[in-house]
């Protein structure tokens, strides 16, 4: 099912980070040292949103990512 608060998503397993674009405000946001498992329970998740509320949000170090600047 589409989010209607989460616009896209993406996963390094690598450095474990996890960008998070919303829809309202077009911003992303990186989550540091998230568990891949973290990761494919989100992406695997029927209400993201929900799901991102209660699992992501306020559990991991985040940063805001700069408009513009893109990590392929």
């Amino acid at each position: 099912m589409p989010s209607t608060s989460i616009r896209k998503m993406a996963y390094d397993p690598d450095s474990r980070i996890l960008s998070v674009w919303f829809v309202a405000s077009g911003k992303r946001y990186e989550f540091e040292e998230v568990p891949p498992e973290t990761f494919a329970a989100f992406k695997a998740a029927f209400a993201k949103g929900r799901y991102f509320n209660e699992h992501i949000r306020n559990h991991f170090r985040y940063r805001q990512v700069a408009a513009g600047k893109y990590a392929g």
